[in-house]
């Protein structure tokens, strides 16, 4: 079932999101339909508390954010891309047992995923960095979110 989702977002990938959307409401949505379907099937199956209960429940108990990629064409179907960009920051965590403190391991770990999100967001990190360091201690808090490497254009605003 879910090589199938697979298959359809290889063939449709190039389009707009529009058709996209379109695709994957007539494709799409009957394969995950028979997913949820099965799943459920699966749990009434399972011995109530068992491992593969409760990650059953846990799937079906988020099926609303899992399945909202149906309906809006620009949305990926997974986050694959934004788990390989974080794989560093996550893969670095043993060495930055020698960050100075646990403090600073944590304040590295959170710049490290500020940049890749400026990267993944086709920001130069360098550059997106400066710009918050310079205009950070100016900037009211309600306009903080200006600054986020995901902002509609977070180096001209």
């Amino acid at each position: 079932m879910i090589h199938g989702l697979y298959s359809l977002e290889k063939k449709i990938r190039h389009r707009s999101p529009e058709k996209i959307r379109q695709w994957r409401q007539r494709y799409a949505k009957p394969q995950l339909d028979a997913l949820w379907a099965w799943l459920t099937s699966q749990a009434q199956k399972c011995a109530p508390g068992s491992a593969l209960h409760k990650a059953i429940k846990y799937v079906l108990s988020h099926k609303m954010e899992l399945s909202r990629f149906v309906d809006d064409g620009a949305l990926p179907l997974d986050n694959n891309r934004c788990e390989r960009a974080i794989r560093q920051v996550v893969m670095g965590r043993n060495t930055w047992l020698f960050a100075g403190s646990l403090q600073a391991g944590h304040r590295a770990a959170a710049v490290m995923g500020l940049l890749e999100t400026a990267r993944l967001n086709g920001v130069e990190p360098y550059g997106w960095l400066k710009l918050v360091l310079e205009r950070l201690p100016s900037l009211p808090e309600e306009r903080l979110h200006e600054l986020l490497p995901f902002a509609k254009d977070p180096l001209n605003n």
